[in-house]
C-alpha cells in the first residue's frame, strides 16, 4: 500500500536506506526503499513549531503508528497496494470470535469461558469507532477466573455486518437497542448478568440500554465514557457531522487507531493497529456506518439521559467506575461528578497510566478491578 506524506518545511528529516521485503502470494522480492524517520530530538523540537500549523493530511503524518509506516519506495509503481496489505492482515484480530446470525444481521461475537462458569456471565460493549478486539486480554483472563464472557462488535463496527443505511438498519439508538436484545436472546445469555460498557456513541447506547433493562443486570461496570452533561464531544464526531467533510473523514482508513491514540498516552503497536485498521481498509461500509450513526446521534441529550438515569433515585444496582486517569477526551472530573449522583452505589476506581481505553492500555489493572467487583 502506498502512503503519501506531507511534511512542514521546518521538520528536519533523517533519511536512511534499508531493505524491505514485501511478501506476495506466489513469490517474494527484495527491493530497496528510502525510509523517512525523525529523531526523538527532532520530534520534540517540531511539536512546538508545528502545533498551530494546519496540515490537511495530519491524520496520516501526525499519527505516530502510521508515521512509522510511511515509506517512500524508489519505484512507487512497484510498491504494495491495498489488496496486498489486506492479504497480510486479513486473518488478524479474530481471537475467540465467531459469526452469529441474529435475524437478518450477522454479528461477530467473541466468547471465552464456559456457559457453566461458576462466577457468572459478563457482556462487554465497546464504543465508537473501535471494536470488541479491545477486550480480548480482559476476557481471556476473566474466563480463567471462572467467568463466561461475550463481547460483540456492534452492527456497523469491527467484523459485524455493516448494512447500507435505509436497507434493513438505519443506525438509530432504538435499532441498536433492538438488535442487542435479539442478539442476547440468540446467545442464550440468562438474566441477570454482569455488563461492562466503554466509550462514545454506541458505548453510550449500551448505557441507555442498561437504563431500560435494569432488571436484566446484576452489576454494571463502566470504563471511560461520557456520563455527564458537561462531557466534551471529541473532534472526530463533530467533524463527521459536517456535510461533505464528514464523508471525507469517515473514509480515513486509520480513523480507529488515530482515535485510540488520540485519547491515550501510548502509541499502538503495529500488530494492534492492523486490526483496528482492517475493517476500514476492507470496505467503505464501516466509515459510512459510523457517519450515519454519528449524524443521527443526539450526543448531549444522551449524556443528560445517562447522568439523570443513574442517580440515587433511579438506579439501585452496584456500579464500578474504572477510570483511566490519562484520558485525553474525558477529564477525571466527569467520573467524580457522576459518582456524586449516586455515591451509595457507585465505586470509583482510578487507573493510573491508562487513557480513554483502559482495557487496551492496562488490561491487567482492569482485570484486577473487575475480579474484586464481580
Amino acid at each position: 500500500m502506498v502512503f503519501s506524506a506531507v511534511f512542514t518545511p521546518t521538520l528536519n528529516l533523517a533519511i536512511s536506506s534499508s531493505t524491505y521485503c514485501c511478501r506476495r502470494r506466489t513469490s517474494s522480492t527484495t527491493r530497496r526503499v528510502v525510509t523517512v524517520r525523525a529523531s526523538s530530538t527532532e520530534k520534540d523540537e517540531s511539536k512546538d513549531k508545528d502545533a498551530s500549523a494546519f496540515n490537511p493530511f495530519g491524520f496520516v503524518t501526525d499519527n505516530p503508528s502510521s508515521r512509522n509506516a510511511i515509506q517512500l519506495p524508489e519505484n512507487p509503481a512497484e510498491d504494495g497496494n491495498v489488496g496486498q496489505m489486506l492479504y497480510r492482515i486479513e486473518d488478524k484480530g479474530k481471537e475467540y470470535g465467531s459469526y452469529v446470525k441474529s435475524g437478518k444481521l450477522r454479528w461477530f461475537v467473541r466468547e471465552t469461558g464456559s456457559a457453566n462458569g461458576r462466577r457468572g456471565t459478563i457482556v462487554f460493549l465497546h464504543g465508537a469507532p473501535t471494536q470488541s478486539f479491545s477486550y480480548r486480554v480482559v476476557m481471556s483472563q476473566l474466563s480463567d477466573a471462572g467467568f463466561h464472557c461475550f463481547a460483540p462488535d456492534w452492527i456497523g463496527f469491527g467484523f459485524s455486518d455493516k448494512p447500507q443505511p435505509g436497507y434493513g438498519f438505519n443506525y438509530t439508538e432504538k435499532e441498536f437497542h433492538d438488535a442487542l436484545d435479539k442478539l442476547l436472546e440468540v446467545l442464550g445469555v440468562k438474566s441477570p448478568f454482569f455488563l461492562v460498557v466503554q466509550g462514545f456513541l454506541v458505548g453510550s447506547y449500551g448505557l441507555t440500554w442498561a437504563l431500560k433493562n435494569s432488571s436484566k443486570i446484576s452489576k454494571l461496570a463502566i470504563l471511560n465514557s461520557p456520563l455527564t452533561d458537561s462531557s466534551p464531544i471529541p473532534g472526530l464526531f463533530q467533524k463527521l457531522r459536517i456535510p461533505l467533510y464528514g464523508e471525507f473523514t469517515s473514509q480515513n482508513a486509520i480513523i480507529a487507531e488515530r482515535f485510540i491514540e488520540g485519547g491515550s498516552p501510548y502509541v499502538l503497536k503495529n500488530e494492534k493497529a492492523d486490526v483496528y485498521r482492517l475493517p476500514y481498509l476492507a470496505s467503505s461500509g464501516p466509515g459510512f456506518a459510523l457517519l450515519e450513526a454519528a449524524r443521527k446521534a443526539n450526543f448531549k441529550g444522551t449524556f443528560s439521559e445517562i447522568s439523570a438515569g443513574f442517580t440515587t433515585e433511579r438506579w439501585d444496582k452496584p456500579m464500578l467506575l474504572a477510570w483511566g486517569l490519562s484520558d485525553k477526551y474525558l477529564p477525571q472530573s466527569v467520573a467524580e461528578q457522576f459518582q456524586k449522583g449516586n455515591p451509595a452505589q457507585i465505586q470509583l476506581k482510578l487507573i493510573e497510566g491508562a487513557g480513554h481505553m483502559p482495557q487496551e492500555d492496562w488490561p491487567e489493572k482492569v482485570v484486577d478491578a473487575f475480579r474484586m467487583f464481580f
